[in-house]
This record gives structure tokens, sequence and C-alpha cells, in this order.
């Protein structure tokens, strides 16, 4: 039961949000500063995501060679502007190579 009280409370949550972004006055959204929050906002939240997954397993932090070389083979793939599917492929590409070879 506990499990479908997080599921409601997660799906209002969402619409709460989604019905604040609609009812939020113009003045509000074209100030400059709340426009430079919801610009940062998606990145910052990207490498939150990005941090977790390539350091963590559960609960600790988990120095993975494999999934730290996948990253940083991502990072130079988009310092070179590479399409993000091709920085996908070579990242995935990398891990899973140093995986096959037991590293």
């Amino acid at each position: 039961m506990n499990v479908w009280i997080a599921v409601v409370a997660t799906g209002l949550g969402c619409y709460a949000l989604k019905l604040a972004g609609l009812v939020t006055p113009q003045r509000v959204l074209d100030d400059p500063r709340m426009r430079r929050f919801t610009e940062l906002v998606p990145v910052a939240l990207l490498t939150a995501l990005i941090a977790v997954q390539a350091l963590a397993d559960g609960r600790a932090l988990e120095l993975d060679g494999p999934r730290l070389a996948g990253l940083g083979a991502a990072v130079a793939a988009l310092l070179l502007r590479a399409p993000f599917l091709l920085v996908l492929v070579i990242a995935a590409g990398v891990a899973a190579g140093l995986r096959l070879l037991g590293l």
C-alpha cells in the first residue's frame, strides 16, 4: 500500500508543478533573474543525474573505471561537438569495451 501512496503523491506533485507553470503570471516569467534560473536548472539536474549514475552504486560511492572512462569519452566527444547520439554510442562503447577486456 505504501507504494501506491508514493505513486499518487508523486502524480499529484507533478500535476501541481505543471499547474504552477501554467498559472504563473507573465511578468514573473519575463524577469531576467527568473529566465536565467530556468535556463540553468535543467543543466544542474542533468549534471546531478550524471554524477549519481557515474559515481554511485546504490548508496555507496564507487569509482568504477569503465563508467568513468565512458564519461570521459563522452566529455571529449562533446568538446569535439559530436552529435548527441554519437556521444552516447561512444560512451557506451568505451565502457562496454573496457568491461569486455575485464578492466
